[in-house]
C-alpha cells in the first residue's frame, strides 16, 4: 500500500471521527438542555399537537371571513367542551377501572406461566420463571403508566392541569397567530436561511399534522370496532380497553401489539380460552382492515419511514423517556426525515427544492 495514501486515509478518518464526536457532544448538550427545560417544552409539544388537530377547523372559519382572534377563540372553547365531555363520559370510568384492568393483565400472565409449565411444554427453567416474573412486574408498571398518562392528561392531577392549561393557551395563540410565523421568520433570517428554514418548518408542520390527524382517525376506528367486538363477546372492561386501543394507536406497531395483548389477556382471564381466541381473531381482522383499507384511505401521504425505522424509533424513545418517548418517537423521526430530505434536495440541486417553487411543485401542502 502507498504510504502517502495510507496517511491521507488516516487523516481523513481522524477528521471525520472528530467531527462525529463533536456532533455527538452537541446532541448530548442539546438533550441535556431539553431535559432541564422539559416543564416548558412539554406544554409546547402538547400545544403543537393539539393545534394540528384543531387547525383545519380554524382555517375553515378564517377562510369564511372570521377574524383570527374570534376563530381561535371559538375553536378553543369548542375543544374545551369536547374535552370536558370526554372527561365525563370516558376518563372517570377508565380511572375507576384501571386497577381492575391491571390486575386482570397480571392474572393473565400468571395463567400463561402455569400453562407453559405444564404439558406439552413442561418449561421449568429458572430463567424462564424469572422472565415471567419480570413480565408481570413490567406489565403492571407499564399499564399503570399508560392509564396514568391518559388520566393525568384529562383529569384533575395538579401537574396535568398545569400542563393542560399552558397547552391550551399556546394552542389559542398558535391558532390565532400561527400563519404570521413563517413570514416573520423569513424577515429575521439572513440570505439563504430565509428560504431554507421556513421551508423546512412548513414541511415539518405538514408532516406532523398529517401524522396526528391520521393516527387519531385510525385509532378511533380501531377503538370502536375492537370495543364493539369485545362488547358482543361479553368481555369486561370494554371502555378501558377501547381507550387503551385509541391511545396505543399513536405508538405505531408496538402500540397495537400491546393493546391487543392486554385485550386477549383480559378475555382469557374472564371468559376463557375460546373467547380469548375470538378476541385475537377480531384484533387481527381489524388490524388487517386498518393496514390495507383505513390507513391508505385516511393517510394518503405516508411519513416516508420504513417500518424498521419506526420500530427502532419507538424502542429508542421508550428506553429514553418511557411512555412520553414512545408517543413522540415517530413524529420526531418523521421531522428528522423531513430535514434530511430537504438537505439532500439542496445538496443534489434538485429543481423541486429551488427557491420560488410552488407548494404543488414540491409536493408540500398549503402553508399552515
Amino acid at each position: 500500500m502507498n504510504p502517502l495514501k495510507a496517511r491521507a486515509a488516516l487523516r481523513i478518518s481522524a477528521r471525520v471521527s472528530a467531527e462525529l464526536l463533536l456532533v455527538l457532544a452537541m446532541l448530548t448538550v442539546a438533550l441535556w438542555l431539553l431535559g432541564r427545560m422539559w416543564s416548558i417544552v412539554w406544554p409546547l409539544v402538547v400545544g403543537l399537537l393539539l393545534t394540528t388537530l384543531t387547525w383545519p377547523v380554524a382555517r375553515f372559519l378564517r377562510r369564511r371571513g372570521w377574524p383570527p382572534a374570534l376563530a381561535a377563540s371559538v375553536v378553543t372553547v369548542a375543544f374545551l367542551l369536547v374535552a370536558a365531555g370526554v372527561v365525563a363520559l370516558i376518563a372517570v370510568p377508565v380511572a375507576s377501572q384501571s386497577g381492575e384492568l391491571t390486575d386482570g393483565v397480571v392474572e393473565g400472565i400468571q395463567r400463561l406461566r402455569e400453562w407453559a409449565a405444564g404439558p406439552p411444554l413442561n418449561i421449568g427453567d429458572a430463567q424462564i420463571n424469572k422472565a415471567f416474573d419480570s413480565a408481570v412486574a413490567r406489565a403492571q408498571e407499564g399499564l399503570g403508566s399508560m392509564v396514568g398518562a391518559v388520566v393525568t392528561g384529562v383529569s384533575t392531577v395538579v401537574n396535568g392541569v398545569v400542563t393542560a392549561v399552558l397547552a391550551l393557551f399556546l394552542m389559542f395563540f398558535f391558532l390565532k397567530d400561527g400563519p404570521r410565523f413563517l413570514p416573520w421568520l423569513n424577515r429575521q433570517l439572513p440570505g439563504r436561511l430565509a428560504t431554507d428554514v421556513p421551508t423546512v418548518f412548513e414541511r415539518g408542520w405538514a408532516t406532523l399534522g398529517a401524522f396526528v390527524r391520521s393516527q387519531a382517525a385510525v385509532g378511533l376506528i380501531d377503538a370502536v370496532l375492537i370495543g364493539l367486538g369485545l362488547w358482543i363477546l361479553g368481555v369486561p372492561l370494554v371502555l378501558p380497553l377501547a381507550v387503551l386501543t385509541f391511545v396505543s394507536a399513536f405508538v405505531p406497531i408496538i402500540g397495537a401489539l400491546f393493546a391487543g395483548f392486554v385485550a386477549v389477556l383480559i378475555a382469557l382471564v374472564s371468559n376463557g380460552l375460546t373467547d380469548a381466541l375470538l378476541v385475537l381473531a377480531i384484533i387481527v381482522v381489524v388490524q388487517q382492515l386498518e393496514g390495507n383499507v383505513f390507513q391508505p384511505m385516511i393517510q394518503s401521504r405516508g411519513l416516508g419511514l420504513h417500518a424498521a425505522v419506526v420500530l427502532l424509533a419507538v424502542t429508542l424513545g421508550g428506553s429514553l423517556a418511557g411512555i412520553v418517548g414512545s408517543l413522540l418517537a415517530v413524529p420526531v423521526a418523521a421531522l428528522i426525515a423531513v430535514v434530511w430530505g430537504y438537505v439532500r434536495e439542496r445538496l443534489g440541486d434538485d429543481p423541486a427544492g429551488e427557491p420560488g417553487s410552488s407548494p404543488s411543485e414540491t409536493g408540500t401542502p398549503e402553508p399552515s
